[in-house]
């Protein structure tokens, strides 16, 4: 029997994670699974997510199944009926959810699952679950999840770690991943470049020296058209959109490349996660919650703009100027 931070887990067999989000926010959360797996190396891990980000499975090994739930659906309480439900009959010996609502703790009571971890929302979570683990928003978000399973493990937070096959870094070499969401525009919420500015980019990157991978998923097509109609495919410029296909590829190709050049997007988490070095866009969200304190990592931004970063802590849109993107390309060639 374990008895770790007055919790008994003599039984660790089936644990059940729960972190709703995208696929970056997936990523993210990595840290806190491999500190688990760690200690707890024959431990079966079911993570609930939503179904959007079911491709984590193909980035890490530590997941052993997954529970997809639509939660953002018009049937969300349902969609939380059915994960009660699962709970229960999956027999969990542990359930730990990233959830920063105050109802979690119920809906992680009403699982049955004997050992409860998650963040402390106040006077219900302290009753509800089995260890309420303080909620420390500002600070990196891979830290922040990490403290779910301190009750479990005195490991630090690492970082998310992608294991690819070995990869021979290409000399000279960026990968350009524009890091559009559709989702994210059709709520209002910009954060990268434009078409106009990452063309520009390129031009001063391929006079620098650079061979550049263009890359993008289904959602960056029309931003991808856009930019490469302004370049003839050659040896400097390669219009690589539709050659990853899946996000493991796109991990590959990000590992084989010197520099991932992004916006604040999955692209540079998983760019961070196979220890790349990282060049990324922050206009109105803040680079300390999403990147790690590291010199290969590093925030492109607009420091004369005060009102940056507002997304998600002041406002839940970004707003008509988009001051916080007015950044000089000449800002990526001092790292470069």
């Amino acid at each position: 029997m374990f008895v770790i931070s007055g919790l008994n887990m003599a039984d660790t067999r089936k644990a059940l994670f729960i972190n709703f989000g995208g696929i970056g926010d997936e990523v993210l959360f990595l840290p806190t699974l491999q500190s688990f797996k760690k200690k707890f190396p024959e431990a079966e891990i079911t993570l609930a997510l939503e179904p959007s980000s079911k491709s984590i499975k193909d980035l890490s090994p530590l997941i052993d199944s997954l529970l997809p739930l639509n939660i953002k659906s018009k049937n969300k309480y349902f969609e939380l009926l059915k994960l009660v439900s699962e709970a229960r009959k999956g027999h969990f010996d542990l359930v730990i959810s990233s959830g920063g609502n105050k109802f979690i703790s119920i809906l992680l009571f009403l699982t049955g699952i004997k050992t409860r971890i998650g963040f402390d929302t106040g006077a219900l979570s302290q009753k509800l679950l089995t260890h309420a683990v303080p909620l420390i928003k500002n600070r990196y978000a891979a830290e922040m999840y990490h403290e779910l399973v301190k009750p479990l493990t005195q490991d630090e937070a690492g970082l998310p770690i992608i294991e690819t096959e070995k990869q021979e870094i290409e000399a000279n070499t960026v990968v350009i991943h524009p890091g559009v969401s559709k989702m994210s525009v059709s709520k209002n919420m910009v954060k990268t470049y434009s078409p106009e500015k990452w063309t520009e980019l390129i031009n001063k990157l391929i006079e620098k020296g650079k061979k550049i991978y263009l890359a993008g998923g289904p959602d960056d097509k029309e931003y991808i058209d856009a930019i490469s109609e302004n370049f003839t495919e050659n040896s400097n410029f390669i219009n690589y959109y539709g050659k990853t296909k899946n996000i493991m590829d796109l991990a590959k190709l990000i590992a084989s490349k010197e520099v991932l050049i992004c916006c604040d997007s999955a692209p540079m988490h998983i760019g961070i996660a196979v220890g790349a070095k990282v060049l990324a866009i922050f206009g109105p969200t803040d680079e300390k919650k999403l990147i790690p304190n590291s010199e290969k990592i590093i925030a492109i931004k607009n420091n004369s703009c005060t009102c940056r970063p507002c997304l998600w802590d002041k406002r839940s849109t970004t707003c008509d100027t988009l001051e916080c993107l007015n950044i000089d390309t000449d800002e990526f060639l001092k790292y470069l």
